[in-house]
């Protein structure tokens, strides 16, 4: 399926039923990363599986920014009213759910992995590679993580969603950068994953799904089911 926002088409694909939830993939992915996790958590929730702007079957753009990504979801949101959300980001996705989360109160629940506020956060060895490729091969998906993303910690204190904070031991987000966000989020729980690297309990990985079902727990759901009675 298809939402025309903001000048461009963007894809995803909706299963199951329930309470909306958003989940938001990393760089040069696109939402099947997360089809074993759906698989799963579409027993409870209506998952929205959404390809990111010049990412999958969503629209190419010239040029490519966080904070218009960020736009585009707060649209999505918006073009099919959809409220009481939770909000999974991975990665890139994090990031956009954090930008997100700063600017809409339609967001309730929010569970981000593997972000970073700067380009200088990542850990050694990642960065090195995307100097290089975003250098070489003008890749504007490359060039977006040189450059970007650039948040004030200070402005994580706008987000008012219950608040989740996840990354792995092995990450490529340096741990203090992870700590940092969590420190900034108001009343945001912080997990680090034992022996778990940047997406290893993510992409095409059910345990990601495990871990959001624990947290958004069957009192939370309830109140929800309530709602719509």
């Amino acid at each position: 399926m298809y939402a025309e926002i903001r000048g461009i088409r963007l894809y995803y694909e909706l299963v199951g039923s329930g309470r909306p939830l958003v989940m938001l993939h990393g760089n040069g992915e696109d939402h099947t990363i997360f089809q074993e996790a759906a698989d799963v958590l579409s027993r409870q929730f209506a998952c929205y599986l959404i390809d990111s702007r010049d990412h999958g079957k969503s629209t190419a753009v010239k040029e490519l920014h966080y904070n218009d990504m960020a736009e585009d979801i707060i649209a999505f949101l918006e073009a099919l009213d959809l409220n009481d959300v939770v909000l999974y980001g991975f990665s890139d996705g994090g990031i956009v759910g954090l930008l997100t989360c700063m600017k809409t109160d339609r967001v309730t629940d929010l569970i981000v992995s593997g972000a970073n506020l700067t380009p200088d956060t990542v850990t050694g060895p990642i960065k090195v590679l995307i100097n290089v490729l975003g250098r070489v091969t003008n890749d504007e998906k490359m060039r977006l993580m040189l450059y970007e993303p650039n948040i004030d910690p200070e402005d994580l204190g706008r987000i008012k969603a219950r608040t989740l904070v996840l990354a792995g031991s092995h990450d490529a987000v340096k741990q203090e950068e992870t700590e940092r966000i969590a420190a900034h989020i108001p009343n945001a729980e912080l997990r680090i994953l034992p022996s778990e690297g940047h997406g290893s309990y993510i992409v095409h990985s059910r345990r990601i799904a495990d871990i959001l079902l624990g947290w958004l727990n069957t009192e939370r759901q309830e109140v929800w089911n309530s709602k719509q009675e």
